[in-house]
């Protein structure tokens, strides 16, 4: 399967989510969080840092629920907003 090459919205888009969960998880452990949303700690660790910039929305919403915060916070902070 080819993947269509990702537009810079997209990846500006995965990099304020990757900086939004890492600030939320503050001193929690990357293996910490990741484990209590049901997903590993290589996972979590692409999403912060942008190398899996397009998660998949269940997966977004157990991360954000582990890490306390809202889908509405998450959308709020990380959608694209035209200049």
């Amino acid at each position: 399967m080819v993947r269509t090459p990702l537009t810079p919205e997209e990846r500006e888009r995965g990099e304020r989510l990757g900086a939004l969960l890492r600030e939320a998880r503050g001193r929690r452990s990357m293996v910490e969080v990741a484990a209590s949303a049901g997903l590993s700690a290589e996972t979590l660790r692409k999403i912060e840092t942008g190398r899996a910039p397009t998660p998949a929305f269940f997966t977004v919403a157990a991360v954000a629920e582990a890490l306390g915060l809202s889908l509405d916070e998450v959308l709020r902070r990380c959608a694209f907003v035209p200049a």
